[in-house]
């Protein structure tokens, strides 16, 4: 196993709303390897985001870190000010946000948003960041850059502002690359472009890559390992092979079999779907999170929340059937 460039410690994200307390990160552990790609993956409301929000400090103003340890490369992110925490981002860490249009400003020139992240973290000089800028451009695959730094994000296509993202991500040549839901509302050509230059850049700068997405066929195809996520808590972890092969966890496996499938053998096999919906904040389950919804679930799910069940050197799962030796379909 690779050195970790991340690692998160019993991490608990908290909402604050309305007088409530809405726990949103439950507890999670969590290890990036150097070099390696990650990929999180889980229903909408599970945590990813607001987890790695959490690491970049950029959590909403009525969230909070209750506690936890969050180390990046030798340094405690939980104990850092504002400021600190800032000189950090570009430089060690970056996101790339999924709304390509929200995430630049419409009213500035697509190079002032690369140059000016040069100039202020890497201190170059205009001319300097300029010429770095068409460079990054030129890498991300975006033709006439030259011309391009000049014109506005409006006069980009969805697929070239994700690639101007990915351009301002990789512009102080972080260690760790945040990739949120990076090719959402694009179309599959242009998906498997963007994903394609990710990987790209992953081998060329041995950088670590943590990809959130719902698309699991992204995931089989791009990551080293994923994490299942559910209500806060990570479910299932382990190689990307053992997680698709062999999954453990009765969340994982009703995921993957809730993936449309082409088969000649049964054409008219029905798509399978998970059960209810994902538990509110407001309400979430005192056993398994997963228990309400799963067909497997015994009375012990409703009322103990399990520990993990170790299966590789690289595979656990929080699940009580693997205790009770119960996980056979």
């Amino acid at each position: 196993m690779r050195d970790s460039l991340l690692a998160i410690s019993d991490l608990h994200t908290s909402f604050y709303k309305a007088g409530s307390k809405l726990d949103a990160i439950r507890g999670v552990n969590l290890r990036v390897e150097k070099g390696e790609i990650l990929g999180i993956v889980g229903e909408s409301g599970s945590g990813k985001s607001i987890l790695m929000k959490s690491i970049l400090g950029i959590i909403p103003t009525n969230a909070k870190v209750e506690k936890g340890e969050i180390i990046l490369n030798g340094h405690h992110l939980e104990n850092l000010t504002d400021k600190e925490i800032r000189n950090i981002r570009g430089k060690e860490i970056a996101m790339i946000f999924q709304d390509s249009m929200t995430a630049l400003n419409p009213l500035k020139k697509i190079g002032s948003h690369i140059s000016e992240l040069l100039i202020r973290i890497k201190g170059l000089t205009k001319k300097e960041a300029k010429n770095k800028t068409i460079d990054l451009l030129t890498a991300v695959g975006i033709s006439s850059p030259e011309k391009r730094v000049n014109q506005y994000p409006h006069e980009f296509s969805g697929g070239m502002r994700q690639r101007v993202l990915i351009a301002m991500a990789l512009a102080c040549e972080p260690k760790l690359l945040i990739a949120d839901e990076p090719t959402t509302a694009l179309d599959v050509t242009i998906q498997a472009q963007i994903l394609q230059l990710l990987k790209k850049v992953q081998m060329e700068s041995d950088m670590s890559i943590v990809l959130i997405t719902h698309d699991l066929g992204v995931v089989a195809s791009l990551c080293d390992r994923v994490v299942v996520m559910y209500a806060g808590k990570i479910m299932e972890e382990g190689l990307t092979n053992e997680i698709f092969n062999s999954p453990q966890h009765p969340y994982t496996k009703a995921l993957l079999d809730s993936i449309p499938k082409v088969s000649t053998t049964d054409q008219r096999r029905k798509l399978k779907s998970i059960q209810g919906s994902a538990p509110s904040l407001t309400d979430l389950p005192k056993g398994c999170p997963f228990s309400p919804r799963c067909n497997k679930s015994i009375d012990r799910c409703f009322t103990e929340l399990p520990s993990y069940y170790t299966f590789s050197p690289t595979q656990k799962s929080m699940c009580l059937l693997s205790e009770e030796g119960n996980m056979s379909e």
